[in-house]
C-alpha cells in the first residue's frame, strides 16, 4: 500500500480532514526560500605603512595549527544520564485472536509533574492517534497494533516493571513478530535507531532495526501525537510517515 495507491473513503478523508490533514498534503507548494541581503561592500582599506627592507625583515616561524579533537558522535543512551527504559508491549488495537505480523508502535512517555509518567495517547493525543489508526484501517483490521512505552528512568528490577529497552525489545518482539516497528517521539526514535540526530532527520525513511539476537525488521520514525497537537502543521509529514509504515505490513 503506497501513499498515492491507498484508496480512502469519503469517512476517511473527513476523518483526515477533522486531523487537519489536507489531501493530497505533498503536492501543496513548499514554502519560498529566504534570500539573504547582499552583503555590504567593504570599504576601501586603510593605507598601509611600507614595509622594511625584505634583508631587514624578520622571517616568523610557521605557524602549526594544534590538532582538532576528536569528534565522538553520542548515542541516545549517553545523552542524559538516566537508562532509555520500556515496558513489556500491550495490545492497542487489531483483532484480538491475531498476536502476531502486525505493527508494534515504540512511542515516548511524558513524565507528569509529579514524577510519575501518564499514559502517552490519552486526551486528544491518543483521539488523534486512534484517527490516524482508523484512516489507516487498522482498528479492526486483521494485523495487530500493539504499544511500547519509553521514557528515562532507573530500572529498579521488580518483576513487569520497565527495562533497559534492548532487554525490553528482546523479550517483546519474539512473541509478537511484528511487519513494522514505528517510533513516535524523538527518545524512541533515537534509542531504536542509535542517534543523536533530531526527530527531523531521522523520519521519512524506512532503516534496519539491528539487534543481536533479533532479524532485521523495518523501522520509521515520526512525531508523537502531543507533539503533533502543538505543531499541527507537521500532521501531513506525519500522516505521510504512517503510510510509509504500512507498506512494510
Amino acid at each position: 500500500m503506497t501513499t498515492e495507491g491507498m484508496k480512502l473513503d469519503a469517512r476517511q478523508r473527513a476523518m483526515l480532514d477533522e486531523m487537519g490533514i489536507k489531501l493530497p498534503w505533498w503536492r501543496q507548494s513548499e514554502p519560498e526560500p529566504v534570500t539573504e541581503p547582499p552583503a555590504a561592500r567593504p570599504e576601501a582599506a586603510e593605507a598601509v605603512a611600507p614595509e622594511p627592507p625584505a634583508a631587514t625583515r624578520p622571517i616568523a616561524a610557521p605557524a602549526v595549527a594544534a590538532p582538532a579533537p576528536p569528534v565522538h558522535r553520542a548515542t541516545a543512551a549517553t545523552l542524559q544520564g538516566a537508562a532509555v527504559l520500556a515496558e513489556a508491549p500491550r495490545r492497542l488495537c487489531g483483532d484480538p485472536a491475531a498476536s502476531q505480523a502486525g505493527w508494534l508502535i515504540v512511542a515516548d512517555m511524558p513524565p507528569e509533574l509529579d514524577g510519575r509518567h501518564g499514559e502517552p495517547f490519552e486526551g486528544e493525543a491518543g483521539r488523534l492517534l486512534h484517527a490516524m489508526l482508523n484512516a489507516l484501517q487498522l482498528h479492526g483490521g486483521a494485523a495487530p497494533v500493539h504499544l511500547m512505552r519509553t521514557h528515562r528512568g532507573v530500572a529498579s528490577g521488580q518483576p513487569d516493571s520497565p527495562r533497559p529497552i534492548d532487554e525490553a525489545l528482546a523479550d517483546g518482539i519474539a512473541p509478537l513478530a511484528p511487519r513494522v516497528i514505528l517510533a513516535m517521539g524523538p527518545l524512541a526514535a533515537q534509542s531504536l535507531m542509535q542517534s543523536a540526530d533530531p526527530l527531523g532527520r531521522l523520519r521519512g525513511r524506512v532503516v534496519q532495526l539491528q539487534r543481536p539476537g533479533l532479524p532485521p525488521l523495518p523501522l520509521v520514525a515520526s512525531y508523537h501525537p502531543a507533539y503533533l497537537l502543538r505543531n499541527p502543521a507537521d500532521k501531513g509529514r506525519a500522516w505521510a510517515d504512517l503510510c510509509l509504515a504500512a507498506t512494510q505490513v
